[in-house]
């Protein structure tokens, strides 16, 4: 179980959402609802195995709800305990280079290397490696690997989190979003995700939720779902995601877009399939990666170090 400590520090954060969220400057992650879509998405996939061991890790005022605590990265990310990891959250790769190499891009504003949200998925979830093995209650917080890994996997599949350094993944690209102002990053993050949800949903995100899954099932995505998960190596996976991130931020994201325009309807109706899509591959991949290593597929998993 989740220790004491730790259950009342993570039931803190939680109180401190609200102030949090709204005294953090600049948004660098899939919103509050892109987030929480990819853990439903996750949580409901799980085996039986993975689904008690989820359980367990979390504390008890999640109530067993993995999304209720998918944010928690992002609001601790600047409390000086945690403040380390804010590099984490993204990757910074060479202006129109439109390529991810880990060892020239995962690393932190001072070189230290494996700094960037593929490293930190290949960290965490070598930590939790640990669960199945005896050793986690000694030497890992367990149920901060958890969040952190549904978090960073969530983010590595928001294409601007994989973006340019010089204009910090779109977060300097000042633009209006219909007619208020924005940024190409948090169009990504957030504005298309609440319009969607606004416009085709009569702002239900559980509707919105069921249309993603019955995409993945038997709609659009169906006959490509199974490849999602295609990987040998959960260590190497996250490189995988991410270079298909900073690839669709190429063809979709940046292009066509300048300083000051307005992106609307056009934009909007020909992105989102993307948006849609990604949320729907993290929600999936989360739980592909959760139930091998808590699940019966834990035997395919190599032992820790």
């Amino acid at each position: 179980m989740a220790s004491d400590k730790c259950s009342s520090f993570l039931l803190a954060a939680a109180a401190a959402a609200v102030f949090v969220l709204a005294s953090a400057p600049v948004a660098h992650s899939w919103s509050k609802e892109g987030h929480m879509l990819t853990c439903r998405i996750a949580q409901d996939l799980l085996e039986p195995a993975a689904a008690h061991a989820v359980r367990n890790l979390l504390p008890e005022e999640a109530d067993g709800d993995l999304s209720a605590l998918c944010v928690w990265p992002d609001q601790v990310r600047h409390w000086y305990k945690y403040r380390w990891t804010s590099p984490l959250h993204f990757i910074d790769t060479p202006d129109k280079a439109c390529s991810f190499v880990y060892s020239r891009d995962c690393h932190g504003p001072d070189g230290a290397e494996d700094m960037c949200v593929a490293g930190a998925i290949a960290n965490f979830t070598s930590q939790l490696m640990h669960y199945n093995h005896g050793s986690a209650d000694r030497k890992y917080n367990m149920t901060e690997a958890l969040l952190f890994l549904s978090h960073f996997m969530g983010d590595v599949h928001q294409p601007m989190h994989v973006g340019f350094t010089s204009d910090q993944g779109g977060n300097t690209i000042n633009l209006r979003w219909f007619r208020h102002k924005s940024n190409l990053h948090h169009v990504w993050d957030r504005e298309m995700i609440l319009t969607a949800i606004a416009e085709f949903y009569g702002k239900d995100m559980d509707a919105f939720q069921k249309d993603l899954v019955h995409n993945f099932t038997t709609g659009t995505w169906s006959d490509d779902v199974s490849s999602w998960g295609d990987c040998e190596d959960l260590l190497s996976c996250s490189t995988k995601y991410a270079t298909e991130s900073i690839n669709l931020a190429c063809k979709w994201a940046y292009n066509d877009v300048r300083e000051g325009e307005t992106l609307s309807d056009d934009y909007f109706s020909s992105r989102l399939p993307i948006v849609t899509r990604r949320i729907a591959q993290g929600g999936v991949r989360l739980a592909m990666f959760l139930n091998r290593l808590f699940g019966e597929h834990n035997r395919d998993v190599a032992s820790p170090a």
